[in-house]
């Protein structure tokens, strides 16, 4: 999934669910900060004091930049979260350990993740590892049937698609799309056999809202995918995480979205088409701008990286990446800013996925 969901999206059913305006704002820019958090090593302030902080992406979407797609050390915890071949605890044993590390949508897994979340509420940075964890929930849906490591199941051969919900200024598109897809099959087999990690192979596919497609996967198998479908899905389980979470209930028995708030997200979904996130995500702001919800109209925005971000507030820095060098200024509230709840909220999420939550189904993980 990409901004126009995992920030705007997350906002609107936090919205829903009866956070306040300031609240979503928290756990939106969470949601979409774990794709943007690239930077990790210690931060070194002019007093002496070092902070640690992890990266939980890298630059994922350029499927050419191998380097950085190689180190997937975050993939399981944050983008790909193993599913137990939808299985509960106890269960797949007998199953080998690719098969039960591909992710499942609303998973066994995924849903114990949220109700330790639910369970740590009180915590100081609770919102924070809200955001995260949605990030993580949704895209059990985009990223269903891949894995956070290199493997053959990743392979992907015979990559097409369609768009949902064309309107007549949009039927352009798909007189373009069959060479699109001609171009796109020939990028994905240049990717899936060079490097089969994540969904390289099959591009931005997954993550596109809009998007009807299918591939055959490595195992040889045709996937038909309905993204409209799939993303409206995540989105009804993410309103029943977060009214369970505002409850205290992990049992996760909440009622998820209204039937005139689904319609009106799937409608957003199917209709905003278009390859670039950046511009889906605006319409989406000016949707939420303009009360198109019931929750009424606000203005956000997101910062992740330079002036007016998370990071700017807390280090005072502009600098899109750090060179390692850097000294900065401390000052006494970066403690208590939102950049250093959320990086505490990713390693919190990161110790309990990996040592707690996947060693509970049988499942190590680095």
């Amino acid at each position: 999934m990409q901004i126009d969901f995992h920030h705007a999206v997350t906002y609107v059913v936090a919205r829903l669910a009866d956070f306040s305006h300031d609240e979503a704002h928290i756990i939106a820019y969470s949601a979409q900060y774990v794709d943007d958090a690239t930077n990790d090593g210690y931060i070194e302030f002019d007093t002496g004091a070092l902070y640690s902080r992890i990266a939980s992406a890298h630059k994922m979407l350029d499927y050419k930049n191998f380097n950085d797609l190689a180190n997937h050390h975050a993939w399981i915890p944050f983008h790909f979260l193993p599913g137990n071949n939808g299985l509960p605890a106890g269960q797949g044993n007998d199953l080998g350990f690719i098969q039960r590390i591909i992710c499942k949508p609303n998973s066994y897994i995924a849903r114990d993740m949220v109700a330790d979340c639910i369970r740590r509420k009180d915590d100081r940075n609770a919102l924070h590892r809200l955001g995260i964890t949605m990030h993580v929930y949704a895209d059990t849906w985009a990223h269903q049937g891949f894995v956070g490591v290199e493997d053959e199941i990743n392979r992907a051969s015979q990559l097409c698609s369609r768009h949902t919900g064309l309107t007549s200024a949009s039927m352009g598109d798909s007189i373009k799309n069959y060479f699109s897809d001609l171009f796109d099959h020939a990028k994905g087999e240049l990717v899936a056999g060079t490097l089969p990690l994540g969904h390289g192979a099959v591009l931005s596919y997954p993550d596109r809202p809009y998007l009807s497609w299918t591939y055959t996967n490595g195992a040889g198998e045709v996937v038909n995918r309905d993204n409209p479908k799939d993303f409206l899905a995540a989105a009804d389980h993410m309103c029943i995480a977060l009214k369970s979470f505002k409850a205290g209930d992990p049992s996760l028995s909440a009622i998820g979205l209204t039937a005139d708030d689904k319609d009106k997200i799937d409608k957003l979904i199917r209709e905003t088409v278009n390859e670039d996130g950046d511009i889906r995500h605006a319409t989406w702001l000016t949707a939420i701008r303009k009360a198109h919800f019931s929750f009424g109209g606000n203005d956000l925005n997101y910062v992740p990286k330079g002036l007016n971000s998370w990071k700017h507030a807390a280090l005072g820095t502009t600098a899109i990446e750090d060179t390692g060098n850097e000294n900065f200024k401390y000052h006494p509230n970066f403690l208590d800013s939102d950049w250093k709840k959320f990086h505490d909220a990713l390693q919190m999420h990161r110790l309990f996925v990996v040592q707690e939550l996947l060693p509970k189904y049988g499942i190590c993980a680095a």
